[in-house]
């Protein structure tokens, strides 16, 4: 291991603490935020967050990136290349993110614990959306009422109010409702005596046991 003198700061190689040392020595610093970097490819790419440049374009939707791993990842929403395979269930991705965060399913990983009650999370988003139950943020308003909800998912559902978007269609009599939760019920209700492959499974042991 090599120990940077500095901020004490360990790598497996000696190139890798010789390029860190470019932050102490401040050798390749912006000029325009002062932040230092560890090589001048680094300075150059982290540039480019103020000058807007977007050297790398899409051949195919002509959209621009900073750096040629973001366009090369950008361009498997196009091919549909998914590179990353998982080993137990065979489940493809088009990033490694993806795959990693995938991987929690079957380990039962959950890195991120909530600071008020101990509650663990897989993700951070999840983490972040469990930390609103105690500090009752609600950051997601609604532009016609002011309404406000803790969850952008739950915003979405309220904004059928307004418009009168009903997306979820009943395949027996073609009713539409606005959340899934009242196709189900309506399901349960009026359609008892359908097939109990269409009804939700919180029913289908009534059903079964009705029948």
């Amino acid at each position: 291991m090599y120990a940077c003198s500095q901020c004490e700061k360990c790598f497996s190689a000696r190139k890798g603490l010789r390029l860190h040392m470019n932050i102490h020595r401040r050798k390749y610093k912006c000029i325009e935020c002062g932040k230092c970097c560890q090589s001048s490819s680094a300075l150059a790419i982290h540039s480019r967050s103020h000058s807007g440049e977007k050297p790398f374009e899409c051949t195919v939707c002509s959209k621009g990136f900073t750096t040629s791993g973001d366009l090369v990842r950008h361009s498997r929403i196009h091919s549909g290349e998914k590179p990353y395979k998982c080993h137990i269930c065979d489940k493809v991705f088009n990033q490694s993110g993806d795959i990693n965060l995938h991987m929690r399913v079957h380990t039962g990983d959950k890195p991120y614990k909530c600071y008020l009650c101990d509650k663990a999370f897989s993700q951070t988003h999840h983490l972040n959306r469990h930390v609103r139950v105690h500090t009752g943020e609600k950051s997601y308003k609604c532009s016609l009422c002011d309404k406000a909800f803790s969850q952008s998912g739950h915003l979405i559902t309220h904004m059928r109010v307004h418009t009168g978007d009903k997306p979820y269609k009943c395949s027996v009599c073609d009713k539409s409702f606005s959340q899934s939760s009242n196709l189900q019920s309506h399901k349960c209700q009026v359609h008892r005596s359908t097939s109990v492959s269409s009804v939700c499974l919180c029913c289908q042991a009534s059903l079964k046991s009705n029948a």
